[in-house]
């Protein structure tokens, strides 16, 4: 444990990862364990371990999840890491499992947040390539 602003050691809140691999390579999975011991670093949060779920015909109730939510209930444990939403299954799977996570009176953190819309140009105006590697917008008005 790093100390604090304080410096003094503090036990930061005890997180859990989770990880759903499915086909992936070691390499992968060693760099994601680190992005979520980063992650808990850097946010002060202490990672007791990290659920990995492989199997992709289980269904919801895995073995890794199920032993996920049997950790969550041991005091003291604040949340659970994850890369992203997606690492909690498909669209579906990964909803009702975040409400399992929050039924548990646990947070669920994302490293990297859902992608939300961003238009950047008008719907009203057209983009054309005016050269290769150029971009022109166009005025419908014009």
């Amino acid at each position: 444990m790093e100390p604090l602003t304080e410096h003094r050691a503090v036990s930061g809140p005890v997180v859990y990862g989770f990880l759903r691999l499915i086909r992936v390579s070691r390499a992968r999975q060693d760099a994601l364990v680190a992005s979520l011991a980063e992650y808990c670093r850097s946010h002060e949060l202490q990672l007791s371990g990290v659920f990995t779920d492989r199997d992709a015909g289980v269904g919801f109730m895995s073995a890794a999840f199920t032993g996920l939510l049997d950790a969550l209930v041991l005091p003291d444990v604040y949340g659970v890491v994850a890369p992203a939403m997606s690492h909690l299954g498909p669209k579906a799977m990964a909803a009702e499992r975040g409400r399992w996570i929050e039924a548990a009176g646990s947070r669920l953190l994302l490293v990297r947040k859902p992608r939300t819309a961003h238009h950047s140009v008008s719907r009203s105006v057209s983009v054309r390539p005016r050269h290769p590697g150029t971009t022109r917008i166009l005025d419908p008005e014009s």
